[in-house]
């Protein structure tokens, strides 16, 4: 009777089932099958040897990279970064998003298209209008600190500057996105709740800290837990491109990302590389599952799964 109902319920949902096929198989394509290459990362993989053939040397590849002098500096940089995007991501988001609730339509319309451009640029593109602004040269930058006599800078050779670079085109790129996910959110809540806090008195602060806030806090959670999974995985683009990948600028730009594929296009090693991503992933899952937990036991109800 059991399989009988599931069939039943399956033939009724066969249309949702049908779209949802698409991208079904794209996930299986793109995400589970590359996952058959994780054994690479436990072989002394040659070309000559194949896939199956390769020696098996077991943690050997994890062993080369955490002697290294680069794992400790890339995973300070990987996660430094990582946690800064997500916190100063989410307050800056939520914030704007709680300021376009209070816009008009007309202004709302402009404020949403302005934000939303920088996120279809891609990080090529960026890093061109990066190289305006900050070439030694003819940069906007440098030339702006000229003109208030102040002392000027090789962008591209220097460490300091860059965190704070990095940062702030991340949070250009980025931040309208997220603030759209957060306002369509509030576009969500009911708006008695609005009405109910206006007949009490509440001022437009005291909505949005004690019926906005409240509201959005599952919103929130879901979307820091799966921002915390990817830590680890640091912006690619953004860490390559937007630097010019300088060699100079590695102590604060190198992350794990370019960092493989530094690995693979100069050394070719494609068994530490491998053994970096499965590091990556692990350390990322290990993560999602523990702040899922600290959240599950605070509020079951905001929990991921």
């Amino acid at each position: 009777m059991k399989s009988r109902s599931e069939w039943v319920h399956l033939k009724k949902n066969s249309e949702l089932l049908l779209l949802l096929m698409p991208g079904a198989l794209l996930v299986f394509v793109f995400s589970y099958l590359p996952m058959f290459g994780t054994v690479l990362a436990f072989k002394d993989f040659r070309y000559d040897k194949g896939f199956w053939g390769s020696d098996w040397i077991g943690f050997d590849n994890f062993r080369f990279f955490f002697i290294s002098d680069n794992a400790w500096l890339i995973t300070r940089n990987t996660v430094g970064y990582g946690l800064i995007y997500m916190l100063l991501t989410t307050v800056i988001a939520l914030a704007f998003a709680m300021l376009m609730n209070e816009m008009g339509k007309k202004w709302l319309r402009i404020h949403q298209t302005a934000m939303f451009i920088p996120y279809c640029l891609s990080w090529v593109v960026v890093s061109y209008l990066a190289l305006a602004l900050l070439d030694s040269s003819n940069g906007y930058l440098n030339k702006v600190l000229e003109l208030f006599g102040m002392e000027t800078h090789m962008w591209y050779l220097e460490t300091k500057p860059w965190p704070y670079i990095l940062v702030s085109a991340y949070l250009w790129k980025n931040i309208g996105f997220s603030t759209l996910v957060y306002f369509a959110g509030i576009m969500g809540i009911n708006q008695e709740y609005y009405e109910a806090a206006k007949i009490d008195g509440a001022s437009r602060w005291q909505m949005a800290t004690r019926v906005t806030l409240p509201m959005l806090s599952t919103l929130i959670v879901v979307l820091l837990i799966l921002a915390i999974g990817h830590i680890f995985v640091g912006d690619f683009g953004l860490h390559y491109f937007i630097p010019n990948n300088n060699g100079m600028t590695f102590p604060t730009t190198d992350i794990i990302d370019t960092y493989v594929f530094r690995a693979l296009r100069v050394y070719g090693d494609i068994g530490m590389s491998t053994a970096i991503g499965v590091y990556q992933s692990a350390v990322g899952l290990v993560l999602v599952i523990a702040a899922n937990y600290v959240v599950r036991k605070i509020n079951e109800e905001n929990s991921l799964f």
